[in-house]
């Protein structure tokens, strides 16, 4: 696997960070494999374009569990993963180190206790993880399928690296770093009032905009919320228009923009 990677690093020109450059020729990559990518107004795709960059250059990627690590999935996950990010400043993700493939569900080892108080470990079938110390494990085919369709509001790419961007303060809580102090009471009021709804909603059945995996938690709500921000972004505004304006503001864009 390293000297996969080390003729992928070639390939994409990753060195040192300030001499690394965006490739014309990843503009296919793009085109082909991310649909709303298409979507981007084209000074935000300069921007991306930036990012990706960065984020390649930044990041040690492998495939596990027998996967072959190919430039799609290194340009399907930078391109996703950065689009969340275009319009903040600095570096994309600066707690990032290393994003892992697998070709699809993997098995995640989890320790629960029992009533009786015994501790046992389970295995867990997972699309996608994200990691405090700066990991992300995606299920390659999750992250493909999460690509090609822009309109269910779900992407695994999205929702992970929305956990990414929660811990960066090495906290999954479901608040992201704000630029602004006075900006959290605001977030945590509305985001609170949605989480309640949602698991409401779910407990009861009903059809929402968020898929009820929300509902298990407030870092998990603000991922799901993600998804369909960038994916629902009509229904979501007219059925959550609070929330809408929350995300809005955090990833300072407004998806409605490019879907008229």
């Amino acid at each position: 696997m390293d000297a996969i990677w080390e003729g992928l690093k070639r390939w994409f020109g990753a060195g040192e960070p300030e001499t690394v450059e965006f490739k014309p020729e990843w503009i296919g990559y793009l085109e082909a494999h991310l649909p709303l990518y298409n979507l981007l107004p084209e000074e935000m795709k300069q921007r991306l374009h930036a990012k990706i960059a960065r984020f390649v250059t930044t990041t040690y990627f492998e495939g596990c569990g027998g996967l072959e690590l190919t430039n799609e999935m290194i340009l399907s996950v930078a391109g996703q993963a950065c689009m969340l990010i275009v319009n903040h400043p600095g570096d994309p993700y600066p707690n990032l180190k290393s994003v892992l493939f697998y070709p699809s569900a993997f098995g995640s080892e989890r320790e629960r206790v029992t009533e009786d108080g015994k501790i046992v470990k389970d295995v867990q079938y997972r699309l996608g993880e994200s990691w405090s110390d700066g990991t992300v494990v995606l299920a390659w085919d999750s992250v493909k399928s999460g690509a090609r369709n822009i309109h269910d509001g779900r992407n695994v790419t999205f929702h992970e690296f929305a956990h990414q961007l929660d811990q960066e303060d090495g906290h999954a809580d479901g608040f992201p770093y704000l630029m602004e102090p006075q900006a959290y009471h605001t977030w945590g009021e509305v985001l609170g009032k949605g989480y309640e709804r949602l698991v409401d909603n779910a407990e009861r059945g009903r059809r929402t905009v968020l898929d009820h995996y929300g509902a298990t938690n407030i870092a998990e709500f603000f991922a799901v919320a993600t998804e369909a921000f960038f994916e629902k972004p009509k229904q979501m505004a007219k059925k959550r228009p609070e929330l809408y304006q929350e995300l809005k503001d955090y990833y300072a864009m407004d998806p409605l923009e490019w879907r008229k």
